[in-house]
């Protein structure tokens, strides 16, 4: 990576090109300094997203990590779209760290990859860079051809002069064009004339995922490389008391053992050795005053908590609590959720290599830096904080990520792999077992809610009570300094109500005219922190679970009971219609077989879910599972699709299997035989349905996981006659 600070732009177009002449354009975001005039030596920052090859190669930079979502292909579309790109000539490139790149959807400059927000966010930038590289590529054949811009139209990587016939590609180009101004207004294309928005393309990822040649964070390779494992304390918040690496360092191929923060590292010449060596290793933990902490002790807590904390409204309409104490019959429901791991395919990694005046880093992050305050600063924030090095003189490589649903926003596998790499002077990749990552996750926190409602005459409800004990993941991570009202920057809504917490309860949909939510914070020493579709995960359960109990004891259908307390939601109704008619709602179904229903809108997507199951021997199998979406415009349905059944599997493991449970302070799971995932045979067909729409696009890589759970556990009830209020499922 180069140094960004230090190089011109005429450089950078130089070399962004490689070998052949080229064009690099540049999207500037709000606060960010003008591009040098052409030809200016000047050193300035570039923040280049579009690239065209003198051989007509056009190359799309992607600042968001690819986990598996499909940002590369779905924001190389966007930009290629108003580029009018020849597809089969596109290529993507990876974004260096730098501040320009930072997430215009968070509320801090931070740049990240979260929240289903990558095509939201890029929606309007990565289309203005592609429009900017147009009229610079047309403006520069009109020089040529000594006509007007306006006379001149382009399609599939060339420009055209129809009125004489002549034609030039844009690699003809890409020279002439690099030395033109950038415009800085340019008009979009209205959605009648896309190309390649809303078609079914085949990803840019594929060939290499297929082929092995992607490389992903464990496929780090450097010259004289060491490789380390971190003896961590299996009691949170412990530390090591004292240690003796002798017998460690006595295994064939161990080359150091140093101790960082987080433990003791075992550095070798290979993972094996590193691994032996660890075993090898004399340490004494001081477990701290949590060794004895075990899941019942904070259930305990949590139910303690929901009867005597002070609790915090997120949301009052009416006058719940005056309804509910006059009512006759009040409908009364408890609910539990328990920790739950990321359980990536990949567990943590992180190569780094720091120098008297580098560091370089190739990690699989969520989080290449920002805000100092927002977990840490990111992989950047950590590697400064442990180096004192210069923003600047800290490259941050961004590879593949083998999955992250949330886990790859900590940067902790980035500060070990720095400390270990200062203190031996080496390139050091720290590898992470499947076991360190079960038992050292920051995992989905632990809730516990409290229901109650009252019916009318008409059997819906007059007012609802929904008491949310949990953790705050956000309030967890700011300076104990920090007054509430700053908290509103970090995602906390007023009075100091962790959003993330209360999000999918709060902003119910259902017109219920006495309505309380409130939260009670809950902190435990467990480490938390953001799981794909975050509080929507237990809320939606809690909230169409506890709906459909409200229509069961009205004696109504519970796909009719949603439609009538949805009147005033049309984007909720049409996903819930959708997916009914999809499913057959209402229509025979095999003998033993059953339906329930759920939506949730989540990352300002409405997802409705059907799912279809049976019971046999105490064991639920999900046979079927329809969706219907609403993510606004479409950019590349297959992906939608992707996500969409994607974040269904995802949702159907933590309802089987999920749970993540302490004795003696220490996590009890720890690998798949003991903390499962869906497999193959207990994974159901699954359909998206898309509702079509025009408003821009929202998120799809979360919201199908939070309609999954109340969808198969509303079956279950009327296959069994039972709720399900506790997660997994046990029958």
């Amino acid at each position: 990576m180069r140094d960004l600070h230090s190089e011109s732009r005429r450089e950078f177009l130089k070399n962004g090109a490689g070998a052949a002449a080229g064009l690099a354009v540049a999207a500037w975001l709000p606060g960010c300094s003008t591009p040098q005039a052409p030809g200016s030596d000047a050193p300035f920052a570039p923040n280049a997203w579009v690239r065209v090859l003198a051989d007509g190669t056009v190359r799309i930079v992607i600042d968001r990590s690819e986990m598996g979502q499909g940002v590369l292909t779905a924001l190389a579309m966007l930009a290629a779209e108003e580029l009018d790109a020849d597809w089969s000539r596109v290529q993507y490139e990876q974004a260096p760290a730098h501040a320009v790149y930072a997430n215009p959807a968070f509320p801090v400059p931070v740049q990240v990859t979260g929240g289903s927000a990558s095509v939201r966010a890029a929606w309007q930038p990565m289309r203005e860079a592609g429009a900017k590289a147009r009229a610079m590529l047309v403006a520069a054949a009109a020089e040529q051809w000594n006509v007007v811009p306006e006379s001149c139209r382009t399609e599939q990587g060339r420009v055209f002069h129809d009125a004489t016939g002549r034609v030039l590609s844009y690699g003809e180009l890409a020279e002439r064009a690099a030395r033109l101004p950038v415009p800085e207004r340019v008009s979009l294309k209205d959605a009648t004339d896309f190309r390649l928005i809303g078609t079914p393309l085949a990803r840019l990822d594929t060939a290499e995922k297929v082929s092995a040649q992607a490389q992903f964070g464990i496929d780090v390779r450097l010259p004289g490389l060491l490789t380390a494992v971190v003896a961590r304390c299996p009691v949170f918040g412990g530390k090591a008391q004292r240690f003796d690496g002798s017998r460690a360092k006595a295994i064939p191929g161990v080359r150091h053992v140093v101790p960082i923060d987080s433990g003791i590292a075992v550095v070798a010449e290979s993972y094996w050795a590193a691994t032996r060596g660890r075993e090898a290793l004399d340490v004494t933990w001081d477990e701290g005053p949590d060794a004895m902490l075990g899941s019942e002790e904070l259930r305990a807590r949590f139910e303690t908590l929901a009867a005597t904390g002070p609790a915090r409204v997120a949301r009052r309409d009416g006058d719940a609590a005056k309804v509910l104490s006059s009512a006759g019959s009040v409908l009364e429901a408890t609910y539990e959720l328990p920790f739950l791991a990321h359980a990536t395919m990949e567990p943590m990694n992180c190569t780094a290599h720091v120098e008297a005046e580098r560091c370089r880093i190739w990690a699989p992050t969520q989080y290449q830096g920002g805000f100092p305050m927002f977990l840490g600063g990111g992989a950047r924030g950590v590697a400064k904080k442990i180096t004192g090095l210069r923003e600047e003189r800290i490259e941050i490589h961004t590879t593949q990520l083998g999955g992250g649903f949330g886990r790859r926003l900590v940067s902790d596998f980035v500060a070990e792999a720095v400390q270990i790499s200062k203190a031996v002077g080496a390139p050091v990749k720290v590898v992470w077992s499947r076991e360190d990552d079960m038992a050292h996750d920051f995992y989905r926190p632990m809730s516990r809610h409290e229901l109650k409602a009252v019916l009318g005459p008409d059997g819906l409800p007059l007012a609802w009570r929904h008491r949310i004990v949990a953790p705050s993941i956000i309030l967890r991570d700011l300076p104990s300094w920090m007054p509430e009202f700053a908290t509103d920057l970090f995602g906390a809504t007023r009075d100091g109500v962790d959003e993330s917490a209360v999000e999918g309860a709060a902003d119910l949909p259902y017109a219920i005219p006495n309505l309380l939510v409130d939260w009670v914070r809950a902190d435990t020493p467990v480490p938390i922190g953001y799981w794909r579709s975050v509080g929507h995960s237990y809320n939606a359960f809690v909230v169409e679970s506890f709906i459909d109990e409200l229509a069961a004891a009205a004696g109504q259908d519970p796909f009719e009971y949603r439609r009538k307390l949805l009147a005033h939601s049309p984007r909720h109704l049409k996903v819930l219609e959708l997916a009914a008619q999809r499913a057959g709602w209402g229509r025979p179904l095999p003998s033993g077989r059953f339906r329930g229903i759920a939506l949730s809108r989540s990352f300002l997507s409405y997802v409705a879910e059907v799912a279809e199951v049976s019971v046999r021997d105490g064991v639920p199998r999900v046979h079927r599972v329809v969706c219907a979406v609403d993510c606004g415009r479409v950019v590349n349905p297959n992906i939608v699709e992707q996500q969409i059944g994607g974040g269904a599997i995802f949702g159907l493991s933590a309802v089987l299997h999920g749970e993540i449970t302490l004795k003696h302070g220490r996590v009890q799971q720890s690998n798949f035989h003991d903390y499962a995932v869906a497999r193959m045979n207990e994974s159901p067909a699954i359909e998206v349905h898309i509702v079509p729409g025009t408003e821009e696009p929202t998120g799809v890589g979360e919201p199908g996981v939070p309609p999954l759970a109340p969808a198969v556990c509303n079956a279950l009830y009327r296959a069994t006659g039972r709720r399900v209020r506790a997660l997994p499922v046990r029958l």
